[in-house]
C-alpha cells in the first residue's frame, strides 16, 4: 500500500476553505494528481487571516501548482452568498465546467475563547449557531452552483466533508444537528442527482494533525498520535473516489477516510493507514474540541507573554 496519484490532470476541482488544514491537504493531493483547483478561503497574503493562524489560499496555489497541478487562488467568504456567486460565475467564465467540489470551509470552531465549546445548548451563544448554520448554507450554495457545470461536464463529485458516527450524540447540540444535516444533506442530493451522472457522498476524517492540532502538539501527549492523520490523507480519498468510474455507487453514502484508504489501497504521507475514527469510551467529539481549544489558547497566551 502506497500513494499513487490517479490521472486528474483533465480534472477541475473547487476546494472550499482551503487556507490550511484538511482543506490544504485535499487542494495538494488533487494537484499532486494533476488537477486544476481554485482554492478559495478568507485568508490572502499580505492581508486578513483568520484568527492570525498560519496559511492562506495563495500559498495554497502555490503549492498545488508545484505538486504538478494549477493552482488558483480565490479570495471568498462562503457564509456570504455573494462571495460563492462569484467563484463559480469565475469558474464558468475560465473553465465552463466543474468535476469535483470539496464543501470543506467550516467557520464553526472560530470565536473558541469566547464561549465553552462544549458548554450546554442553554448557555451557548447564538452568534455559535450561525457560524454553524452559515457554513450549512454555504455548503448547499455552493453544490446548488456546482450542478450545472457538473452537468455541463456529464459528470460530477460533491463531497461534503463532515463527521458523525452513527446514533452517537457528538456531545453540543447545534454542532451535532448542523453535522447531521450536512450527511442528511447528502442523502437528499444523491436521490435528487441520481439521473444527471453527478456523485454526493459525505467524507469523515478522522483526528486530523491540523495547525489548530499541531499548536497544541507538544501537549496532547502519546495517545493523540496513534490516531491522528494529515490532511491530504483526507485529498488522498478524494482523489481516489474522483478517479473512481464506479463512484456512481457510493452516492448518498457517508465514508470514512480510513475505510476508503483500505478500500483504495493507499498511505497516509508517514507511510501509514490509519483506521476509520470511531467515538469510543465517554468522551463526545466535543469534549475533545473543547480540550483541544484550551491547550491552544494557553500555548498563545504563553508566547504572548
Amino acid at each position: 500500500m502506497n500513494w499513487q496519484p490517479p490521472d486528474l490532470s483533465s480534472t477541475v476541482a473547487l476546494v472550499t476553505g482551503a487556507s490550511r488544514g484538511v482543506g490544504r491537504g485535499i487542494a495538494l493531493a488533487l494537484g499532486e494528481a494533476g488537477a486544476k483547483v481554485y482554492v478559495t478561503g478568507r485568508s490572502v497574503s499580505g492581508g486578513h487571516r483568520t484568527e492570525d493562524l498560519p496559511g492562506t489560499v495563495d500559498g495554497t496555489a502555490a503549492e498545488v501548482t508545484a505538486r504538478g497541478g494549477v493552482g488558483v487562488a480565490v479570495r471568498a467568504d462562503h457564509t456570504v452568498d455573494a462571495d460563492t456567486e462569484a467563484v463559480f460565475e469565475r469558474i464558468a467564465r475560465d473553465d465552463g465546467v466543474l468535476d469535483i467540489l470539496v464543501n470543506n470551509a467550516w467557520a464553526g470552531y472560530e470565536r473558541s475563547d469566547e464561549a465553552r465549546f462544549d458548554a450546554p445548548f442553554w448557555e451557548q451563544p447564538l452568534w455559535r449557531w450561525d457560524l454553524f448554520a452559515g457554513s450549512l448554507r454555504g455548503q448547499f450554495v455552493a453544490a446548488k452552483l456546482a450542478v450545472p457545470l457538473m452537468r455541463a461536464r456529464g459528470r460530477g463529485l460533491i463531497a461534503n466533508i463532515s463527521f458523525t458516527d452513527g446514533d452517537v450524540y457528538l456531545g453540543q447540540t447545534a454542532y451535532d444537528v448542523c453535522k447531521s444535516a450536512s450527511d442528511r444533506m447528502i442523502v437528499g442530493m444523491a436521490h435528487e442527482l441520481r439521473k444527471q451522472s453527478v456523485t454526493a457522498v459525505a467524507i469523515h476524517p478522522g483526528f486530523v494533525r491540523t495547525e489548530r492540532v499541531e499548536a497544541a502538539w507538544a501537549r496532547l501527549g502519546d495517545g493523540p498520535a496513534q490516531v491522528v492523520h494529515s490532511p491530504e490523507y483526507v485529498g488522498r480519498a478524494i482523489a481516489a473516489l474522483a478517479a473512481d468510474p464506479e463512484v456512481a455507487a457510493s452516492s448518498g453514502e457517508r465514508l470514512a477516510v480510513g475505510d476508503l484508504a483500505e478500500r483504495y489501497r493507499f498511505t497516509d504521507v508517514d507511510g501509514r493507514s490509519p483506521a476509520a475514527f470511531r467515538l469510543e469510551g465517554r468522551i463526545t467529539l466535543a469534549a475533545r474540541m473543547e480540550r483541544l481549544n484550551r491547550v491552544v489558547a494557553a500555548a498563545a497566551q504563553g508566547g504572548a507573554r
